[in-house]
């Protein structure tokens, strides 16, 4: 049995557990799922390298019926060089953003979070791609995950490392450096290199 296989269970049987806890109002049932949720981490943990202490309290944290979480990606080009920052935790380079913070709108969000991780005003342009995690060559992951993509422009601002950045830099197709895959692939990022080239290529998703 695939170790790929036992991350869909366990990431299926944490969405059950998670949408019975939301709507259950039976203690007794309230105990069944609290004991899935414990099962999706032991699993979690044996094929990841993820804590069982670290999984849990993840999963105490998101309440509410489960839905994949959104993740948005700025591709900002300059002199056909792509923006990528060095991220402080696993010290490896990603395409600026994060996860969306309620109340913003995904373009709100991503202008923020390039000026905040890189330094740059932006502006943004046009959405690129909506990727399932899922369905590109990412290490496991707790939760289901959409990435969105967008092209953005810089209007302002200059290189400044923020509190999750160490390094700021432009990297061409063919120079990428050592990535954060959790982030981002080589091949997403070659794939927003093809936007450069042309720039009606249509949105791409899943």
């Amino acid at each position: 049995m695939s170790h790929t296989k036992w991350l869909e269970w366990a990431k299926k049987i944490q969405s059950i557990s998670q949408n019975g806890l939301t709507f259950s109002k039976d203690v007794f049932d309230i105990e069944r799922y609290e004991e899935l949720q414990r099962l999706s981490a032991e699993i979690l943990n044996e094929y990841t390298e993820l804590e069982f202490e670290e999984i849990i309290n993840l999963y105490k944290l998101d309440k509410g019926y489960q839905t994949p979480k959104i993740d948005v990606r700025g591709a900002v080009f300059q002199d056909g060089k792509i923006l990528l920052v060095r991220e402080k935790n696993d010290n490896k380079w990603s395409l600026p953003g994060g996860f969306c913070d309620t109340g913003l709108s995904p373009s709100e969000n991503i202008v923020k979070e390039i000026a905040e991780e890189s330094g740059y005003q932006v502006r943004t342009q046009k959405l690129l791609a909506v990727f399932d995690m899922n369905k590109h060559p990412h290490p496991p992951q707790p939760y289901h995950y959409y990435k969105l993509f967008i092209l953005c422009s810089i209007t302002g601002g200059h290189a400044k490392i923020g509190l999750e950045t160490k390094e700021i830099n432009f990297f061409s197709e063919n120079n990428l450096p050592s990535l954060s895959i959790s982030r981002n692939t080589e091949s997403q990022i070659k794939t927003l290199f093809e936007f450069l080239k042309d720039p009606l290529k249509e949105t791409l998703f899943d």
